[in-house]
Protein backbone atom coordinates (compact mmCIF):
# COMPACT_ATOMS: atom_id res chain seq x y z
CA UNK A 1 0.00 0.00 0.00
CA UNK A 2 2.91 2.17 0.95
CA UNK A 3 5.05 1.57 -1.97
CA UNK A 4 1.25 1.87 -4.25
CA UNK A 5 0.87 5.14 -2.27
CA UNK A 6 4.81 6.67 -2.88
CA UNK A 7 4.32 5.88 -6.94
CA UNK A 8 0.52 7.57 -7.28
CA UNK A 9 2.39 10.65 -5.84
CA UNK A 10 6.06 10.31 -7.12
CA UNK A 11 4.87 9.69 -11.09
CA UNK A 12 2.37 12.73 -11.37
CA UNK A 13 5.58 14.82 -9.36
CA UNK A 14 8.31 13.83 -12.29
CA UNK A 15 5.80 14.42 -15.23
CA UNK A 16 4.97 18.25 -14.14
CA UNK A 17 9.03 18.76 -13.37
CA UNK A 18 9.31 17.58 -16.82
CA UNK A 19 7.06 20.00 -17.79
CA UNK A 20 8.87 22.85 -16.61
CA UNK A 21 10.76 25.03 -19.03
CA UNK A 22 13.58 26.52 -18.64
CA UNK A 23 13.50 30.56 -19.62
CA UNK A 24 15.68 33.25 -18.77
CA UNK A 25 14.41 36.83 -17.36
CA UNK A 26 15.20 40.37 -18.43
CA UNK A 27 18.50 40.66 -16.23
CA UNK A 28 19.54 37.25 -17.86
CA UNK A 29 17.87 34.86 -14.53
CA UNK A 30 17.32 31.53 -14.90
CA UNK A 31 13.50 30.74 -13.95
CA UNK A 32 11.51 27.70 -14.44
CA UNK A 33 7.81 28.11 -15.72
CA UNK A 34 5.64 25.37 -16.31
CA UNK A 35 4.17 24.65 -19.47
CA UNK A 36 1.82 22.36 -19.68
CA UNK A 37 2.23 21.98 -23.82
CA UNK A 38 5.22 19.52 -22.64
CA UNK A 39 2.77 17.32 -21.18
CA UNK A 40 2.06 15.97 -24.70
CA UNK A 41 6.08 16.18 -25.90
CA UNK A 42 8.32 13.19 -26.21
CA UNK A 43 12.01 13.73 -25.72
CA UNK A 44 12.58 13.94 -29.78
CA UNK A 45 9.72 16.75 -30.11
CA UNK A 46 11.42 18.93 -27.93
CA UNK A 47 14.92 18.09 -29.90
CA UNK A 48 13.17 18.82 -32.83
CA UNK A 49 11.80 21.84 -31.09
CA UNK A 50 15.21 23.26 -30.30
CA UNK A 51 16.68 22.21 -33.78
CA UNK A 52 14.31 24.30 -35.66
CA UNK A 53 14.48 27.32 -34.00
CA UNK A 54 18.17 27.05 -34.38
CA UNK A 55 17.88 26.73 -38.07
CA UNK A 56 15.39 29.37 -38.13
CA UNK A 57 17.39 31.49 -35.95
CA UNK A 58 20.85 30.69 -38.33
CA UNK A 59 18.57 31.55 -41.83
CA UNK A 60 17.59 34.88 -39.86
CA UNK A 61 21.19 35.85 -38.86
CA UNK A 62 21.88 34.95 -42.70
CA UNK A 63 19.52 37.19 -44.31
CA UNK A 64 21.10 39.91 -42.17
CA UNK A 65 24.42 39.38 -43.00
CA UNK A 66 23.16 39.05 -46.84
CA UNK A 67 21.23 42.52 -46.96
CA UNK A 68 24.34 44.09 -45.10
CA UNK A 69 26.96 42.99 -47.59
CA UNK A 70 24.40 43.63 -50.64
CA UNK A 71 22.28 46.84 -49.71
CA UNK A 72 21.05 47.52 -53.23
CA UNK A 73 18.49 44.35 -53.05
CA UNK A 74 16.52 45.47 -50.54
CA UNK A 75 15.91 48.96 -51.88
CA UNK A 76 14.95 47.03 -55.27
CA UNK A 77 11.97 45.81 -53.83
CA UNK A 78 10.97 49.60 -52.20
CA UNK A 79 11.60 48.81 -48.87
CA UNK A 80 12.64 51.70 -46.93
CA UNK A 81 15.37 49.93 -44.92
CA UNK A 82 17.03 46.62 -44.91
CA UNK A 83 14.78 45.76 -41.41
CA UNK A 84 11.76 46.54 -43.26
CA UNK A 85 12.99 44.14 -45.93
CA UNK A 86 13.98 41.72 -43.23
CA UNK A 87 10.11 41.81 -41.82
CA UNK A 88 8.97 41.38 -45.23
CA UNK A 89 10.64 38.09 -45.58
CA UNK A 90 10.26 36.48 -42.32
CA UNK A 91 6.57 37.53 -42.14
CA UNK A 92 5.10 34.12 -43.02
CA UNK A 93 3.84 33.71 -46.43
CA UNK A 94 6.41 33.60 -49.50
CA UNK A 95 4.22 34.46 -52.07
CA UNK A 96 6.38 37.59 -52.93
CA UNK A 97 4.68 38.87 -55.95
CA UNK A 98 8.25 39.28 -57.77
CA UNK A 99 8.77 36.01 -57.88
CA UNK A 100 5.61 35.61 -59.83
CA UNK A 101 4.65 31.90 -57.71
CA UNK A 102 7.74 30.23 -57.51
CA UNK A 103 8.74 28.51 -54.38
CA UNK A 104 11.94 26.72 -53.02
CA UNK A 105 14.12 25.63 -55.20
CA UNK A 106 12.43 27.42 -58.19
CA UNK A 107 12.52 30.63 -56.10
CA UNK A 108 16.11 30.22 -54.99
CA UNK A 109 17.15 29.12 -58.64
CA UNK A 110 15.48 32.49 -59.76
CA UNK A 111 17.94 34.77 -57.57
CA UNK A 112 20.83 33.69 -59.76
CA UNK A 113 18.90 34.68 -63.20
CA UNK A 114 20.51 37.00 -65.30
CA UNK A 115 16.91 38.14 -66.27
CA UNK A 116 15.25 39.00 -62.57
CA UNK A 117 15.54 42.56 -61.66
CA UNK A 118 14.21 42.49 -58.21
CA UNK A 119 15.88 41.64 -55.07
CA UNK A 120 18.15 38.30 -54.85
CA UNK A 121 18.19 37.97 -51.61
CA UNK A 122 14.93 38.05 -51.08
CA UNK A 123 14.34 35.77 -53.55
CA UNK A 124 17.35 32.96 -52.45
CA UNK A 125 16.57 33.47 -48.72
CA UNK A 126 12.78 32.73 -49.80
CA UNK A 127 13.52 29.22 -52.01
CA UNK A 128 15.48 28.42 -48.78
CA UNK A 129 12.75 29.13 -46.12
CA UNK A 130 10.39 27.67 -48.17
CA UNK A 131 12.47 24.54 -48.48
CA UNK A 132 12.95 24.94 -44.64
CA UNK A 133 9.32 25.25 -43.58
CA UNK A 134 8.69 21.81 -45.80
CA UNK A 135 11.31 20.22 -43.89
CA UNK A 136 9.50 20.58 -40.75
CA UNK A 137 5.96 19.79 -42.40
CA UNK A 138 4.91 23.97 -41.94
CA UNK A 139 5.14 23.10 -38.42
CA UNK A 140 6.99 25.25 -35.74
CA UNK A 141 5.79 22.87 -32.64
CA UNK A 142 5.76 19.46 -32.32
CA UNK A 143 3.65 16.69 -30.45
CA UNK A 144 4.28 13.04 -29.98
CA UNK A 145 2.22 12.01 -33.10
CA UNK A 146 4.05 14.72 -35.24
CA UNK A 147 5.89 12.66 -38.20
CA UNK A 148 8.92 14.40 -40.18
CA UNK A 149 10.74 12.75 -43.15
CA UNK A 150 14.50 11.98 -42.99
CA UNK A 151 14.40 12.61 -46.57
CA UNK A 152 13.28 15.96 -46.93
CA UNK A 153 15.74 17.37 -43.87
CA UNK A 154 18.70 15.35 -45.61
CA UNK A 155 17.70 17.19 -48.77
CA UNK A 156 17.00 20.54 -47.66
CA UNK A 157 20.60 20.39 -46.35
CA UNK A 158 22.07 19.83 -49.16
CA UNK A 159 20.07 22.40 -50.99
CA UNK A 160 21.26 25.09 -48.52
CA UNK A 161 24.89 23.42 -49.85
CA UNK A 162 23.85 24.30 -53.62
CA UNK A 163 22.87 27.83 -52.53
CA UNK A 164 26.25 28.50 -51.30
CA UNK A 165 27.90 27.47 -54.37
CA UNK A 166 26.01 29.81 -56.64
CA UNK A 167 26.38 32.57 -53.92
CA UNK A 168 30.23 32.34 -54.66
CA UNK A 169 30.33 31.21 -57.99
CA UNK A 170 27.59 33.45 -60.04
CA UNK A 171 28.39 36.31 -62.04
CA UNK A 172 26.65 38.67 -64.30
CA UNK A 173 28.69 40.14 -67.54
CA UNK A 174 30.66 42.65 -65.81
CA UNK A 175 32.24 39.62 -64.12
CA UNK A 176 30.67 40.63 -60.34
CA UNK A 177 29.25 38.62 -58.39
CA UNK A 178 25.22 38.90 -57.88
CA UNK A 179 25.53 38.10 -54.39
CA UNK A 180 28.20 38.89 -52.57
CA UNK A 181 28.79 35.99 -49.69
CA UNK A 182 32.28 35.25 -48.11
CA UNK A 183 34.66 37.90 -48.68
CA UNK A 184 38.02 35.75 -49.80
CA UNK A 185 40.72 38.20 -50.36
CA UNK A 186 43.55 36.90 -48.62
CA UNK A 187 44.51 40.04 -47.15
CA UNK A 188 40.84 40.76 -45.41
CA UNK A 189 39.23 37.20 -45.15
CA UNK A 190 35.36 37.17 -44.04
CA UNK A 191 34.35 33.52 -44.06
CA UNK A 192 31.25 34.24 -41.59
CA UNK A 193 28.51 33.32 -44.02
CA UNK A 194 30.27 29.41 -44.25
CA UNK A 195 30.26 29.01 -41.10
CA UNK A 196 26.69 29.87 -40.41
CA UNK A 197 25.47 27.91 -43.46
CA UNK A 198 27.62 25.15 -41.81
CA UNK A 199 26.27 25.25 -38.42
CA UNK A 200 22.34 25.08 -40.32
CA UNK A 201 23.34 22.52 -42.32
CA UNK A 202 25.47 20.21 -39.49
CA UNK A 203 21.75 21.22 -37.38
CA UNK A 204 19.48 19.77 -40.44
CA UNK A 205 21.76 16.58 -40.61
CA UNK A 206 21.73 15.69 -37.12
CA UNK A 207 18.11 15.80 -37.35
CA UNK A 208 17.90 13.61 -40.22
CA UNK A 209 19.46 11.17 -38.89
CA UNK A 210 17.36 11.20 -35.54
CA UNK A 211 14.38 11.54 -37.71
CA UNK A 212 15.69 8.56 -39.51
CA UNK A 213 16.73 5.95 -36.37
CA UNK A 214 13.16 6.86 -34.93
CA UNK A 215 11.57 5.81 -38.10
CA UNK A 216 13.92 2.88 -38.72
CA UNK A 217 14.33 4.10 -42.17
CA UNK A 218 17.71 4.97 -44.44
CA UNK A 219 18.50 8.51 -46.01
CA UNK A 220 19.00 7.81 -49.60
CA UNK A 221 22.40 9.76 -50.50
CA UNK A 222 22.85 11.36 -53.24
CA UNK A 223 25.93 11.90 -55.31
CA UNK A 224 25.97 14.63 -57.91
CA UNK A 225 28.40 17.31 -59.04
CA UNK A 226 27.52 20.40 -57.13
CA UNK A 227 28.39 22.38 -59.84
CA UNK A 228 25.55 21.04 -62.39
CA UNK A 229 22.79 20.10 -59.43
CA UNK A 230 19.79 21.18 -59.23
CA UNK A 231 18.11 21.98 -56.33
CA UNK A 232 16.14 18.90 -54.63
CA UNK A 233 13.10 18.04 -53.66
CA UNK A 234 11.50 18.74 -50.42
CA UNK A 235 8.30 19.91 -49.96
CA UNK A 236 7.05 17.74 -52.94
CA UNK A 237 8.05 14.44 -51.57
Amino acid sequence: MVKRLVTLLVVPMAILVTSCATRFDADGRKENRFDPRYLAKSDIDRVVDTDRTEVMAGMRHIAVKLYKRNPKEWKKSGQPNAAAALDRLFAGSLNFPELEGRREGAAALYAFSANYQGDRVLAVMAGLLGMVYAAFEHKDDFYMLDSLNEQKLYNCARNIEIAIWKMSSTRNDSGELLLVSNELDPNNPNLSFEREFGRVIGLLDFLSKVVADKNGRMITRITQSIATSVFLPVGGL
